[in-house]
């Protein structure tokens, strides 16, 4: 047998790209320039009055010029929204030619109820659908512990499968970056979503964090066990540190020390915390960038204008 001869003047183009990439992170301004190959998607969440209707179609005609890959409308705790996102999701379908995903939870809905939505997103032009195990109704502002409803599906892993032979659905699913707060371990988690994987789902979109290296690591852990899917970060532009902090705990999100400090004082100036909150998402968009990543999924909370300026900040302009 022949010994392999390895050249050592050959040269790894992914590696090139990679060098060159930090280079001119180092090099230019760090939100100047970047080459136009970013992917940007929008969530926000169903309106519950005609005041907030109105801010939330500001918001999606706002956002429509930078071209979105989709943008997705959530789904409320045990269904509650059910008929507002069904509303919103048509339509942004019929009135902007924007992709919209529409989520989906299996709580409180047995699989016919599922199949019966299902139909009517797919009747409406919705093709794609975020599926979520979804979060059960508050009982004394606590959310109770989730329970598979009679002849219902049991998880995500099962309710993507099942909208999957249905129809030819584009099938997100969510990811923890930080683990899911009822997971047993990091491990677990992971396994779970390579089940969701397996069952058909396109890709992940991750609860929001606020580190870089915290969605890297969980890339990590997602390739070690054979996950070759696409993995999204969710971000979440921080205008409200107070709010943040509440949303964070439920969802096993870190906050960071060096965050705390940057915002303290803020409370009563949301102009100065806005743009604060702009500089800090795009400094770690523009991060991510740097380690690979190229599609960024922004929370709105139905705010346009920091997911806007965010965007501007890193070349992604109408």
């Amino acid at each position: 047998m022949t010994a392999a001869i390895i050249d050592p003047a050959a040269k790894d183009p992914a590696a090139e790209d990679a060098a060159a990439e930090l280079r001119r992170a180092g090099n230019a301004p760090l939100f100047a320039d970047l080459p136009g190959d970013i992917e940007v998607s929008f969530e926000f969440f169903p309106p519950k009055t005609e005041k907030m209707a109105e801010t939330l179609w500001q918001s999606v005609q706002t956002l429509a010029p930078l071209k979105p890959r989709f943008v997705s409308v959530t789904y409320g705790a045990g269904g509650s929204t059910r008929e507002r996102t069904h509303q919103t999701v048509a339509r942004i379908v019929a009135e902007t030619g924007i992709p919209a995903a529409a989520h989906l939870t299996c709580v409180e809905a047995s699989k016919a109820d599922i199949a019966e939505i299902a139909d009517a997103y797919w009747q409406a032009g919705v093709r794609h659908i975020v599926a979520l195990r979804g979060d059960p109704p508050k009982k004394d502002g606590q959310f109770q512990p989730f329970q598979r409803t009679a002849d219902g599906y049991g998880d995500a892993a099962e309710l993507v499968a099942g909208l999957a032979a249905q129809h030819p659905f584009d099938l997100s699913v969510g990811a923890y970056p930080e683990v899911h707060p009822e997971a047993a371990d990091a491990a677990a988690d992971i396994d779970h979503l390579k089940r969701k994987f397996d069952a058909g789902a396109s890709r992940a979109i991750t609860q929001f964090f606020f580190e870089p290296d915290t969605f890297f690591r969980f890339r990590d852990r997602a390739a070690a066990a054979g996950i070759a899917g696409e993995l999204v970060p969710g971000i979440l532009p921080v205008a409200n540190f107070q709010a943040a902090v509440r949303m964070s705990a439920p969802c096993n999100v870190a906050i960071p020390a060096w965050m705390a400090r940057l915002f303290e004082g803020l409370d009563d100036h949301p102009d100065a915390a806005q743009l604060v909150a702009a500089t800090v998402a795009a400094e770690m968009v523009r991060r991510l960038y740097a380690g690979g990543v190229r599609h960024f999924h922004f929370y709105t909370l139905n705010r346009a204008e920091l997911a806007f300026a965010i965007c501007h900040l890193l070349g992604k302009r109408s």
